[in-house]
């Protein structure tokens, strides 16, 4: 990998931190260290660490992962439209670079959230990070269209591979172009069509928006693969889903884009 290859989607799970009420998720403890393993083997040296859906709005977890990887990581964080501006300031000097609403598995982000919030994170510099099923994203149009920050679509922007060409498909390769949105291709097993949802079958999508704004796409593993702890798929295997984004990159200039100069940006780490 080149150096400086950031991970740009994962979560920890501590279950010193309690779920949230009505929480869908709840697979067993994630350590950094059992990340930090994973993270050398494949070659990666940065993190951004995202809280995931099942402490709602507590983002104790992310932040205790994120200083204990120290400069190699960022976090993104989930609040909802009663966090004060001082915590966000707080959580910006820890290391928070943007905020994320799960509009598809969470229990506390609703869509009326997303404009006063986006607002309010704009003079930190942040970006907002969105999980949503495809067909909802039609509906959001006119609020991210609306934005005063870039927003950031998790998961192939949840587009299946028979979705190519659709609808959706087409919205976000708008935004990509229009210099609107950012796509991660983390988490290709989850919009595989194929019986084992090894993340192949997601090719053509990836390359899509690869062509569209490369400048514009990151990735990410999603460990620890909460989904697959909950029996929703197989387990993925996280070196060929690495490799996949190397083939569907097609070269070590593009790879060096996703991996290393794309993230640089959207997260604030060093050149």
């Amino acid at each position: 990998m080149p150096p400086g290859a950031c991970d740009c989607h994962m979560h920890v799970y501590d279950r010193r931190y309690p779920a949230v009420a009505g929480a869908r998720l709840l697979p067993p403890d994630a350590p950094v260290a059992q990340y930090l393993a994973l993270r050398t083997a494949l070659g990666l040296q940065r993190t951004v660490c995202v809280t995931p859906s099942t402490y709602g709005t507590d983002n104790r977890s992310m932040l205790a992962a994120v200083a204990e990887l120290g400069d190699s990581a960022r976090g993104v964080a989930v609040v909802d439209a009663s966090v004060p501006d001082e915590e966000l300031r707080r959580l910006h000097a820890l290391g928070v670079r943007g905020i994320r609403l799960n509009l598809s598995m969470g229990v506390s982000a609703t869509p009326a959230m997303l404009r006063p919030l986006a607002k309010r994170i704009a003079p930190l510099g942040w970006h907002v990070q969105l999980i949503v099923p495809a067909d909802r994203l039609s509906a959001l149009a006119p609020d991210l269209d609306a934005l005063p920050v870039d927003f950031v679509l998790d998961h192939f922007a949840k587009i299946a591979p028979s979705g190519l060409g659709g609808e959706a498909h087409k919205r976000v390769l708008r935004w990509l172009e229009h210099g609107r949105g950012w796509v991660k291709l983390s988490g290709a097993y989850l919009v595989s069509e194929a019986e084992n949802h090894d993340g192949r079958d997601a090719g053509a999508l990836a390359r899509s928006f690869l062509a569209a704004a490369p400048e514009r796409v990151v990735w990410g593993t999603n460990w620890p693969h909460a989904t697959a702890s909950a029996g929703l798929h197989p387990w993925p295997d996280d070196a060929a889903l690495l490799g996949l984004l190397a083939r569907w990159c097609g070269d070590t200039a593009a790879l060096q884009r996703v991996l290393v100069d794309n993230p640089a940006r959207l997260y604030g780490f060093a050149a």
